[in-house]
């Protein structure tokens, strides 16, 4: 169990990733995302995600090099988007992100979506295990993969993803994603955990909040965390920011977990990773 914003989970192949991040989807490029990150460095967070299609990487980049703290201790993510799918685009892509960035390599490197229609992710897959062995990432993953896009995926790597970055909230507890994702060693990682801040006036989530003089944010979170799902809230408020990561000196029962457990209703907020085909 995280104990505090430093804390890692081990991924299976040996790399350390904090369990609580900073997302920056739909955080404008310049002073708004280099705010919001060098807020979230300033206050001790360790994991900054971003992906080509937000727009911000040369502002997270800026933020990066002005916050001071030493690169080796930042965890960095990005996604390749869909329409940059595929073997050598993959490849030009990680490059054109690796450079707004103003990196020398990726902690984390996610596929965005599987973008069934296109076909694609096998051969972008393939890409990404080329950079993972060339050392330019750390560790490779997908984002908003279901169970059988794994499977097909998986049947013919050579490398097992470490990381799925899902949609993951009380409405949508992807039960069978979470037993598979363990089963396989994937870490599963939670974006819009707050539901887009849809569940903020849930009245389950507003008693237990009550109950720890905790917001239903931190509430939230903190179920992510004992679930074991890495968790990136995105704030560009730095009061938030700090309040997002105010979840380490507390903990749910058992009883308040199953009750939150209890709210999902199967309910996506974001596209349906079987439809999203957008390039």
């Amino acid at each position: 169990m995280p104990t505090n914003l430093q804390d890692t989970t081990t991924l299976h192949n040996g790399v350390k990733m904090p369990w609580l991040g900073l997302g920056v989807f739909q955080v404008k490029d310049g002073e708004e995302v280099v705010h919001s990150v060098k807020s979230a460095l300033k206050h001790g967070y360790k994991s900054i995600d971003t992906a080509a299609i937000y727009k911000n990487e040369e502002g997270v980049g800026q933020a990066l090099k002005e916050s001071g703290v030493p690169r080796e201790e930042i965890f960095v993510t990005s996604k390749v988007w869909n329409g940059d799918q595929g073997y050598e685009s993959t490849l030009a892509a990680f490059e054109t992100s690796l450079n707004k960035l103003g990196l020398d390599y990726l902690d984390l490197y996610l596929i965005h979506w599987p973008t069934p229609a296109q076909g694609k992710y096998k051969e972008t897959w393939k890409a990404m295990e080329k950079l993972y062995k060339d050392g330019k990432i750390r560790a490779i993953g997908v984002s908003n993969f279901k169970e059988h896009h794994l499977d097909d995926l998986i049947k013919d790597a050579e490398i097992k993803p470490m990381v799925n970055q899902v949609e993951f909230h009380p409405h949508l507890a992807q039960k069978t994603l979470r037993d598979y994702c363990k089963k396989h060693e994937i870490q599963l990682e939670a974006w819009s955990p707050l539901k887009q801040g849809q569940l903020l006036d849930d009245p389950t989530l507003l008693a237990i909040a009550d109950k720890y003089g905790k917001s239903t944010a931190q509430v939230i979170i903190r179920w992510d965390l004992q679930s074991e799902v890495v968790t990136i809230p995105k704030s560009v408020k730095e009061h938030r920011i700090v309040s997002n990561a105010d979840v380490f000196d507390f903990e749910l029962s058992a009883e308040d977990m199953a009750a939150i457990d209890g709210l999902n209703k199967d309910e996506r907020v974001g596209s349906d990773p079987d439809e999203m085909n957008k390039a």
